[in-house]
C-alpha cells in the first residue's frame, strides 16, 4: 500500500517538474525606442496569390447530371390525399347516414357472412371476439362496433357465437333489419 502511495507521489512531482519546461514562450524583442528611427525593412518580393479552388455543390457533381427533385414525393405530406368536404346533399328520403367510401374502415370493405370468429373471450365486463376477414387480417370487436359493408352492427357477443344485425333499405323503400349470427368454430 505504502509502495503505491509513493509511487504515484513521485509520478505527480516528475509531471509537476516536466511541466513548465514543455511550455516555453518565445518572446518578442522590445519595441525600439521612440528617439531611434525605425530603419525601412526591405520588404521581400510579393508572390502571386494561390487559386482558390471553387467549391462544387453537391448537388450538381462533375460528370453527372444534376438532380432533380420535382419528380419526388414530399416527406412531410401525408400518404393520403386530403380530400375536401363534400357539399350537403339535398334532402332525401332516406334517412341513413351517406358516407363516401374513403370513410371506411378495412373491417367494413366485406360482407359480414365472410368473416370467421376465431376466438371469443368471455367473463369481462363485456364479451370480445377475434374475427378473421377473408384476407387473413384479424379484428378485435365488441358490442357496438360497426362491421361489413351493409352498416351491420355488432348486438351480442356469446360464448360461442357473434350476432349482428344489418339494416337494409327495400325496393319499396322501408328499411328492414337482417340478424346474421357467425358461430365459433368447433374444436377437432
Amino acid at each position: 500500500m505504502r509502495k503505491k502511495v509513493n509511487s504515484a507521489l513521485w509520478a505527480g512531482a516528475l509531471l509537476l517538474a516536466l511541466l513548465p519546461a514543455g511550455c516555453s514562450k518565445k518572446e518578442k524583442p522590445a519595441p525600439p525606442a521612440p528617439s531611434e528611427a525605425p530603419k525601412p525593412a526591405a520588404k521581400p518580393a510579393a508572390k502571386p496569390a494561390a487559386p482558390v479552388q471553387k467549391q462544387l455543390s453537391s448537388a450538381a457533381l462533375p460528370g453527372k447530371a444534376p438532380l432533380d427533385f420535382r419528380s419526388r414525393r414530399d416527406p412531410f405530406k401525408p400518404f393520403s390525399p386530403v380530400v375536401a368536404a363534400p357539399a350537403k346533399p339535398a334532402e332525401t328520403e332516406s334517412k341513413a347516414p351517406v358516407r363516401p367510401a374513403g370513410d371506411l374502415l378495412p373491417i367494413q370493405s366485406y360482407e359480414v357472412a365472410k368473416f370467421k370468429v376465431s376466438g371469443i373471450i368471455a367473463g369481462l365486463k363485456e364479451n370480445r371476439a377475434l374475427l378473421i376477414d377473408p384476407a387473413g387480417k384479424g379484428y378485435v370487436v365488441q358490442e357496438g362496433m360497426l362491421i361489413g359493408n351493409n352498416d351491420g352492427r355488432i348486438t351480442r357477443i356469446t360464448a360461442s357465437s357473434v350476432e349482428v344485425v344489418e339494416s337494409f333499405r327495400e325496393e319499396k323503400g322501408r328499411i328492414k333489419k337482417r340478424k346474421i349470427v357467425l358461430t365459433l368454430a368447433k374444436k377437432r
